[in-house]
């Protein structure tokens, strides 16, 4: 599969099938959407029964085909808001002249006009319809009307029509429908074809079989920071720390506990990643020897020899080159910005996103976080306490930015 066909894989798509005779270019572009990986859902008008039959779209969309409100055999209710809000993209494939009329001015006398007027995602429309009928004035002030209410149009291909005539009014092709979708989902998408890694979570270095050195970090920031940059179209793996964390389903991800275990997984992605995010909270020492049987309880008193763990970060700053952007975190109790700076100019970050224990309900466990950033040039951005979400959100239009 085509890279740009990817962006489509797993996206809920609801497909309204209008009355034309283009009716059956839908069952070609169901195919291709369902090879592309997209989950596919079918509302057919009244009308457009009579050119295609909802057996052929049920067929090849998977999904049962919805014509009205309620089954009239069972009396199930197909409700529209649900339908509406299921949706990633809404894509009317053929639009006739009847239906675009409808959605102008907020008729909602089917299934498919409800489910438009209820519709919270983008709507791509299709027209497909007679030259005369395209090029009169009421419809084309009722495209007008729906551009204006921020739907897409598709705009409709020229050559022979079914009355005999040659000129603008053909449906599009099913190909290129789909490649506009990947086109229009492309601009909202800055990071499509860079590479990601971010790290996340602890490491917990052994004591003995049962026991270990670790700390409270709950990998929440940089699982929301994975999930941001891939939302966004990068290529991500995270390599996570023990961690309770969900990881989404659009990323790579590469579970490790030791220290040790994140070098090798960071250092077999670093070459290939544009952008590096370690959020992780890396262990600083390790046990100088592990125990290899349980440590019993037997003396009042126990010392633990510790040794330094390897030093990722100042590592990956050695080896980065102009093109890869480095960015480290840094969590710090005293002297805050003072030892953030430090860090970054040791460790040859781009930027450095500085959080402390001092503020109240933010860091380690927490849903929330706040944060200052601090770049190259010194310059910095402090922002309110928000959701480790909102958080992410931040720290990846500073990504963007360093991308232009």
């Amino acid at each position: 599969m085509h890279v740009s066909r990817l962006m489509l894989k797993d996206k809920k798509i609801l497909l309204g099938v209008c009355g034309s005779i283009a009716a059956y270019k839908a069952a070609l572009l169901i195919r291709l959407l369902v090879k592309a990986g997209a989950d596919v859902k079918v509302i057919m008008t009244p009308g457009s029964v009579n050119f295609i039959t909802p057996l052929t779209l049920s067929t090849l969309s998977k999904n049962p085909v919805l014509t009205d409100y309620f089954q009239v055999r069972t009396g199930e209710w197909n409700n529209h808001v649900d339908l509406a809000l299921w949706a990633d993209f809404i894509v009317i494939a053929p639009a006739s002249a009847n239906t675009i009329a409808k959605f102008a001015v907020g008729v909602c006398d089917n299934l498919l006009s409800a489910v438009y007027l209820s519709a919270k995602s983008k709507v791509y429309i299709a027209p497909a319809m007679d030259l005369d009928m395209w090029v009169h004035p009421a419809t084309q002030a009722n495209i007008e009307k729906l551009i204006s209410y921020g739907n897409i149009i598709i705009n409709p291909a020229s050559g022979e029509l079914a009355s005999g005539l040659i000129g603008e009014g053909r449906l599009a092709e099913p190909e290129d429908i789909v490649q506009f979708l990947i086109s229009d989902i492309s601009k909202a998408l800055p990071l499509l074809g860079k590479r990601a890694l971010v790290t996340a979570g602890p490491t917990y270095e052994a004591i003995d079989p049962v026991r270990f050195v670790g700390n409270y970090s709950s990998g929440k920031m940089g699982f929301a920071i994975a999930e941001e940059l891939a939302n966004k179209g990068a290529e991500v793996t995270l390599i996570s720390g023990p961690a309770s964390e969900q990881p989404p389903l659009n990323l790579k991800l590469i579970s490790i506990t030791s220290t040790d275990e994140m070098l090798e997984a960071v250092e077999r992605n670093f070459v290939k990643s544009d952008i590096i995010v370690m959020s992780a909270a890396v262990a600083d020492y390790k046990p100088k020897k592990e125990a290899l049987e349980k440590i019993k309880k037997v003396d009042t008193e126990f010392s633990l020899e510790l040794t330094k763990t390897p030093d990722i970060l100042t590592l990956l700053g050695e080896k980065k080159s102009s093109k890869q952007i480095l960015i480290g975190f840094a969590l710090e109790t005293e002297n805050e910005e003072e030892n953030a700076i430090k860090k970054l100019n040791r460790k040859n970050l781009d930027f450095i996103v500085l959080n402390s224990l001092r503020d109240k309900d933010a860091g380690f466990k927490s849903d929330y976080n706040k944060i200052t950033i601090i770049n190259r040039d010194l310059t910095k951005e402090s922002f309110a306490l928000k959701t480790k979400k909102e958080v992410a959100v931040d720290i990846c239009r500073k990504i963007f930015q360093l991308l232009k």
